[in-house]
């Protein structure tokens, strides 16, 4: 089989196609061979060598994958044989077939193409923790969603407008359009105006209850300045490390740059200013499989019911994984981009 392997820490140039042996089950363990895979920013970091819960280079990464089960351990019901699935995989999943156990098998929804399926264990799972787990979103309240063109932010928006909360989202000016079409209520143009200062034009001072926030660095700050009373901040990444860097020591030196920019959150003030703060990191919740299971399950049941439609950008073969990396990383993509073997 092949697979993407990360060789080194640095540019494009440092993702190649490999062959290797096809893989084998152990007795817990399904064999998947893969339709499609997602690509995710923290593959973008990874590469870099911005990404500290990475593994060791030469890797594989990929987090989540789509495809069709071909052969089962000893220990697995036998009913997998042929399904349609989609999986969780902790790095490996960008390759033509991976090993997963059962308990992190679920079958593909019948409506969604193999693509449009591999969206919703990283993307979705985020926004659902973000909003509905952690954040606690009410149809009263508000929220900005920062980078809301993104995987992870359209998926956002659809928990936030099924919820019926009032949506404002951060985006490049050409996808305004798109977006207000996919539902959003207030589009900020962050390339071409002050954020926060838009924010605070549209909600006459008052803020919002819940923001999701990838950006880190001072962009934290700023967040959570905007939040009004009884609001939360839900931080799940740092990409304006990865800004203007290729990898090596700029890659280094783009990381420390927005760690010593991060704020510090004491207590007292956060008791006096009735805020909430919290952190999502999917690759931190392996020991919570249950809980995945379930919050899994109410993410499918939303796609049974209608109101879960992933929207896929883009999808590039293996061969073209340095172009994917190059969408991403310059910001093109409105939604989801996929890898297909």
């Amino acid at each position: 089989m092949r697979q993407i392997v990360n060789t080194s820490n640095g540019g494009y140039e440092v993702l190649e196609v490999q062959e290797v042996p096809d893989l084998e089950p152990e007795s817990n363990e399904v064999i998947i061979n893969v339709k499609t895979a997602g690509l995710n920013f923290a593959d973008i970091l990874a590469r870099k060598g911005q990404y500290p819960d990475g593994p060791d280079k030469p890797c594989v990464m990929g987090y989540e994958v789509s495809g069709v089960v071909s052969s089962v351990g000893s220990r697995v019901d036998d009913k997998w044989l042929g399904k349609e699935v989609i999986t969780f995989t902790r790095f490996k999943g960008q390759a033509e077939q991976v090993a997963t156990r059962e308990s992190q098998l679920f079958e593909k929804p019948e409506r969604l193409s193999f693509e449009e399926a591999a969206t919703l264990p990283v993307n979705y799972l985020t926004a659902h923790i973000l909003i509905e787990v952690m954040g606690s979103l009410k149809s009263y309240e508000s929220i900005l969603i920062h980078n809301v063109g993104g995987g992870v932010g359209i998926a956002a928006l659809e928990i936030a407008e099924h919820i019926g909360a009032t949506t404002y989202g951060t985006a490049s000016k050409r996808k305004h359009e798109f977006l207000i079409e996919r539902g959003l209520d207030y589009t900020i143009d962050y390339r071409n105006k002050d954020w926060y200062e838009e924010l605070m034009d549209l909600t006459d001072g008052k803020g919002v209850e819940l923001i999701t926030d990838p950006l880190g660095g001072k962009e934290w700050k700023r967040s959570y300045k905007a939040l009004r009373a009884t609001g939360r901040l839900g931080m799940f990444g740092i990409s304006s490390a990865s800004e203007g860097t290729s990898g090596g020591i700029s890659a280094m030196w783009g990381m420390l740059k927005t760690v010593v920019q991060m704020p510090f959150y004491h207590p007292l003030p956060l008791i006096g200013k009735n805020r909430g703060v919290f952190g999502v990191n999917l690759g931190h919740l392996w020991h919570e499989p249950e809980k995945a299971k379930v919050w899994m399950q109410e993410i499918l049941q939303g796609v049974e019911d209608g109101w879960i439609n992933p929207h896929v950008d883009a999808t590039f073969d293996f061969e073209n994984v340095d172009k994917a990396h190059r969408y991403i990383e310059n910001r093109k993509n409105i939604g989801k981009v996929i890898l297909t073997p």
